[in-house]
This record gives C-alpha cells, sequence and structure tokens, in this order.
C-alpha cells in the first residue's frame, strides 16, 4: 500500500513517538536505523524528509538527534503526505487526471467509500495513539 520508504518512515516515527522520555531528548541515527532494522543511510534520507516536513526536529552536532516538535499533534497522514505525498487518498486508482463523481473512471464509485475510510483512519490516527498501542500490547516495528 504505501512506498518502503514510507513504510520506514512510519515505523521512525512511532519509535521516536514511544522512546520520548522527557521534552528535549533527541535520538540518534544510529539508534533508530538499528531500531526499525534499516540500513543507516536508507534511513538518514527519510529523517532528511521528515525534518523537511516539519513533523520531525533535528539538532546537529555532539548532543543532536532526532525528536518530535513540542507540542504538535502528528497524525499517520501527516507522514504518509510527507513521504508519498497525497496519491493514496487524492488521486484516481486508474491515473486518470479528472476523476470525480461527475467524471468517473470505472473503478471511482466502487473506490470512493475504501478512499474515505482510508483517509478517516489516517487523518485520526495520530502518534501519540499508536504510542500508547506499543506501551499497552506486544507489538513490533520488524518482524520478530
Amino acid at each position: 500500500m504505501f512506498s518502503k520508504t514510507c513504510e520506514y518512515a512510519i515505523k521512525i516515527m512511532i519509535y521516536i513517538s514511544s522512546r520520548k522520555e522527557e521534552e528535549n531528548m533527541r535520538i540518534g541515527l544510529d539508534e533508530i536505523a538499528e531500531a526499525i532494522d534499516s540500513p543507516k543511510a536508507f534511513t538518514a534520507k527519510i529523517l532528511q524528509q521528515l525534518a523537511r516536513a516539519g513533523i520531525l526536529e533535528s539538532v546537529r552536532g555532539r548532543s543532536g538527534g532526532f525528536s518530535l516538535p513540542p507540542k504538535k499533534a502528528i497524525a499517520l497522514s501527516d507522514v504518509i503526505v510527507a513521504i508519498d505525498g497525497d496519491k493514496l487518498i487524492k488521486r484516481c486508482v486508474l491515473g486518470f487526471r479528472e476523476c470525480s463523481d461527475v467524471t468517473p473512471c470505472p473503478i471511482h464509485h466502487r473506490f470512493k467509500p475504501v478512499r474515505l475510510a482510508m483517509t478517516e483512519t489516517f487523518e485520526s490516527t495520530s502518534l501519540e495513539e499508536l504510542k500508547g498501542i506499543m506501551e499497552e500490547n506486544e507489538v513490533f516495528l520488524i518482524e520478530p
């Protein structure tokens, strides 16, 4: 459903959210890459994209690292759009430039409720909620 980059970005954001123990805590690239079982260079590129999108803060130097912006609610949709854009939520399944209720593709009316449900799920699922799931349940960011 998502690009491999987006899958890793979601894992990164869940991991950082779950590790947020104090207000100014920063997590380093090495720790993040190891925690989500991702190549370091690939993880670094994803972290840069997330920082450019404003949903992750980056500080260079000895005490640097990555952290979530203070007091900013981040939804799963924010991560998805930052990495993969809005094509999953807005674009036509068949790639038509103009696909709507007025000028639908053959799949439009069948896919519309699915798209609405996905959009609602992505927009209403926060990192804070996913952090709670990580803390309360035995769930995994990498395959056991």
